[in-house]
């Protein structure tokens, strides 16, 4: 029965939080190594946790070595998203993802749109 189905293991993601705008710099020099993601999250939204699950449900491990994954809390630092908005020329949704190399936003989706599977394409 479904409720007696047991739990995959999901892989674990290593987030590193965006609090500053100055950190985009250093985002932008690390999007010349390798890929950077930056997952904007509204902690008073429903859709931005399931879009937020969904997008780590469908984490690969095979990617945590090839792509730098960054969560920006955009209730408590508003005025960091707006400098990613303006930084990156994306419009600014909730939640939000961008896909960073070099130096570039290169992919952008928001709501329901959020899948790792999409990601994976962008590589």
């Amino acid at each position: 029965m479904f409720w007696n189905k047991p739990k995959e293991k999901q892989v674990e993601v290593e987030w590193f939080p965006l609090t500053s705008s100055d950190q985009l710099n250093e985002i932008i020099e690390e999007s010349k190594q390798k890929p950077i993601l930056i997952y904007k999250h509204s902690t008073r939204c429903g859709i931005s946790s399931m879009a937020m699950d969904r997008l780590m449900r469908g984490w690969d491990a095979e990617y945590s070595d090839k792509l730098k994954a960054y969560y920006l809390d955009l209730i408590a630092f508003r005025a960091v998203s707006n400098e990613v908005a303006d930084r990156f020329g994306i419009y600014h949704q909730s939640p939000q993802v961008l896909l960073i190399k070099n130096g570039v936003a290169t992919y952008e989706v928001s709501h329901m749109a959020i899948s790792f599977d999409a990601i994976k394409k962008e590589f």
